[in-house]
């Protein structure tokens, strides 16, 4: 029998505020064109052809996974991770709709169009 996730369900017992961050990130993602919501159990992958970004829900803030072909030097970034010879993994915490802002926002339409 296979477990079926929804999107609702990560924002069960947390802060409304984690649910706005996430629907403003949503709306301005979907800005570039066709994004897809794909909830696990733990986290939702958001996919252009292939996940390009990931959100992970905490009690009072989001997890942000963004992917990249290259190492991003921020402070806004709390974890790179190489996970292949092109491609990393950016961490980062995001704690009020106002974080989503133009750097973030390029750093996830590029990702988004490293996905294509």
């Amino acid at each position: 029998m296979t477990t079926e996730y929804f999107v609702d369900h990560h924002f069960e017992n947390k802060s409304p505020l984690v649910r706005e961050i996430y629907d403003s990130l949503i709306k301005k993602i979907k800005s570039f064109g066709k994004v897809q919501e794909e909830p696990h159990k733990t986290s939702i992958h958001l996919l252009n052809q292939t996940t390009f970004a990931g959100v992970a829900t905490r009690k009072d803030y989001l997890l942000l996974t963004i992917k990249t072909d290259r190492p991003i030097k921020s402070s806004r970034v709390t974890k790179t991770e190489q996970v292949s010879r092109n491609r990393f993994h950016l961490l980062i915490k995001l704690e009020a709709p106002k974080e989503i802002d133009v750097e973030l926002l390029k750093w996830l339409k590029d990702a988004y169009n490293l996905s294509d």
